[in-house]
């Protein structure tokens, strides 16, 4: 067990001591995905490998592998794609208002020696080149193209850029306007009167197209609605003169016809209905001398407490 302990321990220690010697004699070299190793030795570039994998740079240096990690440098650059964004870049449109430019792009290393050693500040200087180039070839353009053309505009400020950032080792991929809008507070804000006022009056406009044709069905339905109650109260005495013809007939149909629709005429009424014995002669008379009718004729005989007048 402790022979067992000592070796897993020393090999848990002695291996990553072992392969940091090794890597620091150049004897190998591990490069990662989308990663490029440039060595340099006494100011020269003597090696780059920019596929991932394991390489033995015995094989690839020769001799100078012993020493590019002691008396050289090796340079790690990442070779993945990046990208930007510029905003609100100041353009003129024709018509002389001052617009913005949002414009984003895409970049990465095509050539590590030239990123490495033709510029010091490679992204800097292609972020300022294609903030130039959209000043420049943007500017002065129609305010209708420049609010529409996004696509033209991207490949021209990309074919303005592409060869000089070649240079630097830089190459520029895909260029998008994403944004293009007006950088004049007071412009804005008249812009966004003249639309109000816009749509106010379309809003205006719709409502008094739609009362107009509202007015016009109503005028119709109103038209058609008089003729036909016109119609029906010319047909009305006719219909009602037929009917009371057949019914007076029959003089019992008659009379019983006229007795129920007085009643229903007195009961639907609001006056009020006093009802008097016969019996109460006194009262009669009182209320007919009141009247200044002459006296009530007495009652007939056989009359009863019971009727009522």
């Amino acid at each position: 067990m402790i022979v067992a302990a000592v070796t897993f321990f020393a090999l848990l220690i002695g291996i990553p001591i072992l392969l940091w010697f090794a890597r620091l004699l150049g004897i190998y070299t591990i490069v990662n995905e989308r990663r490029c190793h440039v060595y340099v030795l006494f100011g020269n570039v003597i090696g780059t490998i920019d596929t991932p994998g394991l390489y033995f740079l015995w094989g690839r240096l020769g001799w100078r592998a012993l020493l590019v990690n002691w008396l050289g440098r090796c340079y790690k650059t990442d070779m993945r794609l990046d990208q930007q964004y510029l905003r609100s870049q100041p353009v003129n449109s024709e018509e002389g208002a001052p617009m913005g430019i949002g414009i984003w792009f895409e970049m990465f290393i095509s050539d590590p020696v030239a990123y490495l050693f033709k510029n010091t500040n490679p992204r800097g200087s292609l972020a300022a080149n294609v903030s130039n180039s959209t000043v420049r070839c943007l500017s002065n353009l129609p305010l209708a193209r420049m609010l529409v053309d996004r696509h033209p505009m991207s490949r021209t400020v990309r074919d303005e850029v592409t060869p000089k950032s070649n240079e630097w080792g830089y190459r520029l991929g895909s260029v998008y306007i994403r944004k293009v809008h007006f950088r004049d507070p007071e412009m804005i804000s008249q812009i966004e009167s003249k639309v109000v006022n816009r749509l106010r009056q379309v809003t205006a406009a719709i409502k008094q197209d739609g009362a107009n044709q509202v007015s016009i069905i109503r005028n119709t339905a109103e038209r058609l609605a008089a003729v036909e109650f016109g119609k029906a109260a010319a047909v009305r005495p006719e219909i009602v003169g037929g009917a009371m013809a057949e019914i007076s007939r029959d003089g019992e149909v008659a009379d019983a016809m006229f007795e129920i629709l007085e009643t229903e005429r007195i009961v639907e009424g609001e006056s009020d209905l006093t009802l008097l014995r016969l019996s109460d002669r006194a009262l009669i008379a009182d209320l007919i001398a009141a009247r200044g009718e002459s006296s009530p004729r007495p009652p007939e005989p056989g009359a009863g407490h019971g009727r009522y007048q």
